[in-house]
Formats: structure tokens, sequence, C-alpha cells
């Protein structure tokens, strides 16, 4: 019986709000199904939303204090007061497409690649992991991302 079959499946969606460039939801979806599968985080329950570079630095602005756009930032619902009613649900993932077409132009990779690489980072961020100040954590993020990405088939 394989894990599939003996788990729930993962509940994910995909909202595209930028016009940047064309974005498969279902390839992303199909991502994060794959990298939670990975992360043996069955049933679990994620939003990824794909915005512009104006709606990235405004949430970057209001939540992190810092007045200019990023690549992704996460948003867990397992933290908090009332973090721990719904553990399923892990929260949600923004990522900026023009931010993410920019990086993948400098490290000559395809837009698609650099999108799952900013969802893995940002399902690890929801999955607990921190970079921020912290090198040893910052190397151990690095390498589980590389670990998500090996075996996607693009």
């Amino acid at each position: 019986m394989s894990a599939r079959a003996r788990h729930p499946p993962p509940e994910v969606a995909v909202v595209d709000r930028q016009r940047a460039a064309r974005i498969s939801p279902v390839r992303v979806g199909a991502f994060v199904e794959f990298a939670l599968e990975r992360l043996k985080l069955f049933g679990a329950q994620v939003t990824v939303v794909l915005v512009g570079e104006r709606a990235m630095r405004a949430l970057n602005s209001r939540w992190r204090g810092k007045d200019r756009p990023t690549d992704v930032l996460s948003f867990s619902q397992r933290e908090g007061e009332g973090g721990s009613l719904h553990p399923e649900v892990l929260g949600d993932v923004v990522i900026s497409v023009a931010t993410a077409k920019r990086q993948a132009q400098g490290n000559r990779c395809c837009l698609a690649a650099e999108i799952d690489r900013l969802v893995a980072h940002g399902l690890l961020h929801l999955f607990g992991y921190e970079h921020e100040g912290d090198p040893a954590g910052a190397q151990a993020m690095r390498r589980r991302e590389a670990a998500l990405l090996r075996g996607w088939r693009r």
C-alpha cells in the first residue's frame, strides 16, 4: 500500500493574482503536493498565492516592516493563539512572480524552477525552519530545500 493510500491527500489551492508571467497553477499545485508528501505532511492544507511586485511590497512592509518587495513570504497558521486547533492547516505561501522572474534570469534557470525553489522555501518556513540571523539554520534550510527539489520532475 502506498503512502497516498494510507494518508489523506493534501488540500492545495493556488491563486494567481499577477500579470508578470503565465504560471500553471496545476503545476505549482503538483509540486506542493510532492513536497508535502516528502515532508510527511499528509492531509495538510496550504495556499500558494502568486502576486505582483506592488502587492508583495505592501505585504512585506505591513508584516515585516521592510518597505521593499521580497521573493517569498510565509504566513503560518500553526503559530500564535489557536495555532494548535487545526494542525492540518499549515498556512499561506506568497510569491512575487516578478521578483522570481528576475532571480531566475540571474541564476540562469527557468522561471518554473525558481518558483519551485521559492515554494519549497516557503513550505519549509511553514514547517518551522528559520534562517534569518542563524547561519546553521540557513544551512539546514538550504540542504532541506535541495532535498525537496531532488526527484521533482519538471
